[in-house]
């Protein structure tokens, strides 16, 4: 049986500037933490965006922000979780991302990935 296949998007400077999952089953990945999960529901029920969204284990403490480390820590989070979609037989063909160095890091992990990386000048209004 083959895997299914699903695109993935990030939500700061993705989805955030219209970019929307095609398909019910497409995912987001973000880098923010869960205890920002309140604030990135509310902003897709405004779009009514209602996809799964993936979260950054780490905390907002733990995790820095807008840093060259805390980039990292989001890149490793998306690869992760792209890594762990593929163990539960989904297959993650397509990811929107804003961020080089979070690009460059899930390229790490998945050479093979196809990744769009999405560049605005928009993605520079915090959202």
């Amino acid at each position: 049986m083959k895997n299914q296949e699903i695109f993935a998007y990030d939500f700061d400077g993705v989805v955030s500037l219209g970019i929307r999952p095609r398909f019910s089953d497409d995912v987001i990945i973000t880098g923010r933490c869960q205890e920002e999960a309140d604030y990135v529901f509310e902003k897709l029920g405004e779009m009514g965006i209602s996809a799964t969204v993936y979260f950054n284990q780490m905390t907002l403490q733990e995790r820095g922000n807008h840093t060259v480390e805390a980039r990292i820590f989001s890149g490793r989070h998306k690869a992760r979780t792209i890594y762990n979609l593929k163990e539960e037989g989904i297959d993650v063909v397509r990811f929107f991302d804003d961020d080089e160095v979070q690009i460059a890091v899930i390229k790490q992990w998945h050479p093979d990935l196809d990744i769009v990386h999405i560049v605005s000048t928009l993605s520079l209004i915090h959202i």
